[in-house]
């Protein structure tokens, strides 16, 4: 969330930035400072009032002393005035104060200055390439190869719930189980601590991290005990620090976790949510940064390093992408994303985007630290994708086919308890 000093700082070069990530309703910081202007007069109207009965009543009480009975009660009558004054004053600031808020977070994050300028995906920047397309003597999609080795389900996964979950079964569920290891084992290896959060977030956790109000509509909500299954292991694990004060030396916190992912999205029609390409509940292996905010940018560079390391030794083509402003989510000020190339349906497919929020989320969820002289600051929160798993199993099935088998990479020959499938 922004904060009215930011807002008030410079309301031009918010806007400025506001266009560039094509957030059309630029007047909103302008209706916000007339909010708050108006929230200030009445702060001003209610300390008066306050000031006043506080001065009257300190007099009553020197009048009491004097023995001016009289006198006294006029004065007490004169502060039950002004109480009646103040209350419907107290009563409209309170109003005014959450229709504030109200409008605060409506307001996207704002984009870090290296943020390209473009409108939707197409506009993305490649930054770097990396890895060997395949050539392939077949060109067996991924959802025919997962019928063709019995490795996921997709009709008993609709008929238990409904399309876009899938049930894993046999080397299918032990894939997956020796991919989700392998990310965790990488992660523990570099300092991640792991956490099992909670699958299901109450609707301060949703808030806090940005889910709300801007994303109800991709998220399953369970009405009658008022939670949301978690899209993100992001969201429970960044709120393991919500209303905390670290201290500096604590920074940077470290963590990781593997959680099952739920999202609405129902995305297009077609090869575009075909297989594995999009579904409704998958796994992930989420890491999380809060730091130090003078390091962020240093730190956001060494998990996208993190990341491009896993998918080199898993042996994938792989690109990375700075994101414009119009494709970025609306919590982050700058965010690289990940692809891998899926030789089969000869396209790139996204398996991890990894993200600086600045202060937008710790703002929200008042996530500080003091530092050595005992100052009291926001920090910076970062996450990504360490990975996704869906689009990894299919980029790995499509690019490792061969006549004999799944072949899949050495990292993972341990893990699986063999060289293929």
């Amino acid at each position: 969330m922004l904060t009215m000093a930011m807002l008030r700082q410079d309301p031009g070069g918010v806007k400025q930035k506001l266009h560039k990530k094509h957030f059309a309703p630029v007047e909103i910081v302008d209706y916000i400072i007339r909010m708050d202007d108006q929230r200030k007069k009445l702060q001003l109207d209610c300390d008066n009032l306050l000031a006043q009965i506080n001065a009257a009543s300190k007099e009553i009480g020197q009048l009491m002393a004097k023995g001016l009975k009289d006198e006294a009660e006029a004065k007490k009558q004169a502060v039950t005035l002004l109480k009646d004054q103040l209350q419907p004053l107290q009563n409209d600031q309170a109003q005014l104060e959450k229709e504030l808020m109200d409008e605060l977070v409506k307001v996207p994050n704002l984009p870090a200055d290296i943020v390209p300028e473009g409108k939707a995906a197409a506009d993305n920047v490649v930054i770097k390439e990396g890895g060997v397309k395949p050539t392939l003597t077949q060109k067996v999609p991924h959802w025919d190869l997962i019928k063709q080795y019995d490795l996921i389900d997709f009709e008993t996964g609709a008929k238990l719930t409904g399309s876009g979950f899938p049930l894993y079964k046999g080397k299918g569920a032990k894939l997956q189980r020796a991919l989700i290891q392998y990310f965790l084992d990488y992660n523990t290896e570099a300092g991640y601590l792991e956490y099992i959060p909670p699958y299901m977030v109450n609707q301060a956790s949703a808030y806090a991290t940005g889910q709300l109000p801007d994303k109800e509509g991709q998220m399953y909500h369970m009405t009658a005990d008022n939670f949301y299954l978690i899209p993100t292991a992001e969201v429970p694990v960044t709120n393991i620090y919500r209303d905390t004060i670290l201290k500096q030396a604590q920074l940077p916190v470290k963590m990781t976790a593997y959680t099952p992912c739920f999202r609405r999205e129902a995305g297009s029609f077609g090869a575009d949510v075909r297989g594995l390409n999009r579904v409704h509940q998958f796994d992930k292996v989420e890491i999380v940064q809060l730091v130090d905010p003078t390091i962020s940018y240093q730190v956001l560079d060494e998990m996208v390093a993190h990341v491009e390391k896993l998918l080199i030794d898993l042996e994938l083509p792989y690109r990375i992408l700075r994101l414009c402003g119009g494709d970025m989510s609306f919590n982050s000020a700058l965010t690289y994303d990940f692809e891998v190339f899926s030789a089969a349906q000869e396209k790139w497919l996204e398996v991890s985007s990894v993200s600086n929020f600045e202060t937008f989320q710790a703002n929200r969820m008042k996530l500080r630290y003091k530092d050595e002289q005992g100052k009291i600051h926001m920090m910076h929160t970062l996450n990504g994708s360490s990975l996704a798993l869906p689009r990894i199993v299919a980029a790995l099935l499509e690019n490792n086919q061969t006549p004999e088998g799944i072949r899949l990479p050495k990292v993972l020959h341990r893990y699986f308890g063999a060289e293929s499938i």
